[in-house]
């Protein structure tokens, strides 16, 4: 066995085609916080992105630099109250799946508007 000293996940890299569309979506949809919003030396308008969940110890990277960057699938989101959720998406305009008891948790699957998927659960982390 390899000996390693990680401790936790980081940041998660979300590609998107428009960072002001996908940033406008993380905070005033999902009601993640803004943790950095800063220029990239690339010369094409391209920023480093970064939202998280408040208090949240990863984050995701609204990527628009990498365009053949795959989308992520199925990211889980720990919520407290998955209906409850469902529910504020839905009425923000969101296609969110129904809830379905699982023996791990309730869960619920919505997408960004750029096509990476996530999963609401409110089982155990």
């Amino acid at each position: 066995m390899v000996a390693m000293e990680i401790s936790h996940l980081q940041k998660l890299t979300i590609p998107v085609a428009d960072q002001d569309k996908a940033k406008a979506f993380y905070v005033d949809t999902l009601g993640f916080e803004v943790r950095n919003d800063t220029p990239l030396p690339m010369g094409n308008n391209a920023r480093w992105i970064e939202v998280a969940p408040a208090g949240g110890q990863a984050s995701f990277v609204l990527c628009n630099w990498m365009p053949d960057a795959p989308h992520v699938v199925n990211v889980m989101l720990q919520t407290k109250n998955t209906d409850a959720d469902v529910e504020s998406l839905r009425q923000a305009g969101l296609t969110v799946d129904d809830p379905m008891q699982t023996p791990w948790g309730k869960q619920a699957t919505f997408s960004d508007p750029d096509g990476n998927t996530f999963v609401l659960t409110d089982g155990a982390s």
